[in-house]
């Protein structure tokens, strides 16, 4: 199914960020968040920021980055051709 939502534009960045050097769509991000969030019983105390949210939502995707075959992450690789363009 798809679905339109409206994210502040500095988080939408940030989450595309962080899940590009863990290797890892918005969209699989998104789909863990909520199915977290279903599994939790809708998500716990109404008090909790999302900054937790996400953190947790990232350190799944760290758990499942450690059961990868070994090589350069995406972080290494982007480092890579950031000082390969930019002559660092």
């Amino acid at each position: 199914m798809k679905a339109t939502i409206d994210i502040p534009d500095d988080l939408y960045r940030q989450v595309k960020a962080e899940a590009a050097l863990r290797g890892l769509t918005v969209r699989e991000v998104t789909t863990r968040l909520y199915r977290r969030w279903l599994k939790e019983g809708g998500g716990g105390s109404a008090r909790e920021a999302p900054s937790v949210w996400l953190r947790a939502w990232l350190d799944e995707a760290d758990e499942a980055i450690g059961r990868t075959p070994p090589g350069p992450s995406a972080r290494r690789e982007l480092a890579m051709d950031r000082n390969r363009l930019g002559g660092e």
